[in-house]
């Protein structure tokens, strides 16, 4: 079994920045991918970025490629999530999410992920 527990989030303003942490416990994931999803009101939840086991290799959705940056500390079990000029279309719950027997073939669907965290709200305000 692997517990995800994602850092708070919050409230930020337009052009701001946040960075979410994803803290794993029960097993270790460092040779898991994991990926950050999100889902805001009244859509399906989105793949958002993901990352090798190794952290040699990253993915992000084409909404987030150059504003945020997604990296893991195995030594603390953990994967964060940099998010930079924040935009209102980023307000969503997000979620991490760890793959343990895939491989990461399939980081960019829901669905190619077992465990997932409770989720954490960022609120962007325009």
């Amino acid at each position: 079994q692997v517990q995800l527990v994602e850092s708070e989030g919050g409230l930020v303003q337009t052009g701001g920045s946040l960075r979410l942490s994803c803290a794993a416990s029960g097993r270790t994931i460092s040779y898991y991918a994991v990926g950050w999803f999100r889902q805001a009101p009244g859509k399906e939840r989105e793949f958002v970025a993901a990352i090798s086991g190794t952290g040699r290799s990253t993915y992000y959705a084409d909404p987030v490629k150059g504003r945020f940056t997604i990296s893991r500390d195995n030594a603390k079990n953990s994967v964060y999530l940099q998010m930079n000029s924040l935009k209102p279309e980023d307000t969503a719950v997000y979620y991490c999410a760890a793959d343990t027997y895939r491989g990461g073939a399939y980081y960019y669907t829901a669905d190619g992920y077992d465990y997932w965290g409770q989720g954490t709200q960022v609120t962007v305000s325009s």
